[in-house]
């Protein structure tokens, strides 16, 4: 457990707007919700999508994520339950468990599978998509997986706990940081009753997502199962949010890239022409 030093803020952001997210599925019929899709990829930039999956049916879950491909973007895989094997074209491979994470950069290109190790149970988590700077969209790829314990925590005086996968909040440094976009990623567990704060930078874009009980920001309450959009209101320097009841919710933050974002499935480039580099190279098996 980590020491925090509490931020003094000045004024903290406003919820902008409420998102509802979109019941879907992907890879081979893993029932999730989209919470962050392509129509807010301009206001929420660096993000790309978010994606929400929880279930206690494995008809949900089991088949997983096969094999498919990415280019030019980062995925931030955060598991609070349930158990999820990586294989990747590049060989490696890794568990990913109860309160894990796994950061991959695709770079280039790699092309990786996601399958449940489980038959029963809870399985939920998120998965984040982060935009590269056009600079490092063909770098090589990589990952890094973080068992829960290697996650830095930390606990308020008020008693809300803090798991800091990016970034750092209130002096406590996160499992991973990222130049240029600098992502802030926290997990934040609240009781009942409790108020937390956090800085964020000014130059950054940031939303909630609320997945159990509620919280309030300012006047809005933001329930479960909700986004809200922080705004981005001159002069705050942080977010500040309470909840009447035990509440669950990550915080994410980026600073924003300003370069045109073309994207075709799994690949996310800057131009139609380096989309279809992207198809050729992966159907040739140019792939890592």
């Amino acid at each position: 457990m980590k020491t925090a030093t509490q931020t003094t803020l000045h004024q903290s952001r406003n919820i902008e707007r409420i998102v509802q997210g979109v019941a879907t599925s992907d890879g081979a019929g893993v029932s999730l919700t989209r919470v962050l899709t392509g129509k807010l990829q301009r206001r929420l930039d660096p993000f790309l999508m978010l994606d929400a999956f929880g279930s206690d049916d494995p008809d949900d879950y089991i088949a997983g994520f096969p094999d498919h491909p990415h280019r030019g973007f980062e995925t931030i895989t955060y598991m609070l339950a349930g158990r999820m094997r990586h294989r990747d074209s590049a060989g490696h491979e890794g568990l990913l468990q109860n309160g894990g994470m796994q950061w991959m950069v695709a770079g280039s290109g790699a092309v990786h599978s996601e399958i449940p190790e489980q038959e029963e149970g809870v399985m939920e988590g998120f998965q984040l998509w982060l935009n590269l700077p056009a600079k490092n969209k063909m770098d090589k790829p990589w990952y890094k997986d973080f068992s829960s314990e290697k996650i830095p925590e930390y606990t308020t005086a008020g008693n809300v706990t803090v798991r800091v996968i990016a970034g750092s909040s209130n002096g406590v440094a996160g499992a991973m940081t990222r130049e240029t976009t600098e992502p802030l990623y926290l997990d934040i567990h609240l009781p009942a009753g409790a108020i937390f704060s956090t800085a964020i930078p000014q130059t950054h874009n940031a939303f909630i997502y609320v997945y159990r009980g509620a919280v309030q920001v300012g006047d809005m309450p933001v329930e479960a199962q909700r986004m809200g959009i922080l705004s981005n209101t001159p002069g705050a320097d942080g977010l500040t949010l309470s909840a009447s009841e035990d509440a669950r919710l990550i915080l994410v933050a980026g600073k924003p890239l300003n370069e045109p974002i073309v994207q075709y499935g799994p690949f996310v480039m800057n131009t139609q022409e380096e989309i279809h580099l992207a198809l050729d190279d992966f159907r040739n098996g140019h792939f890592a």
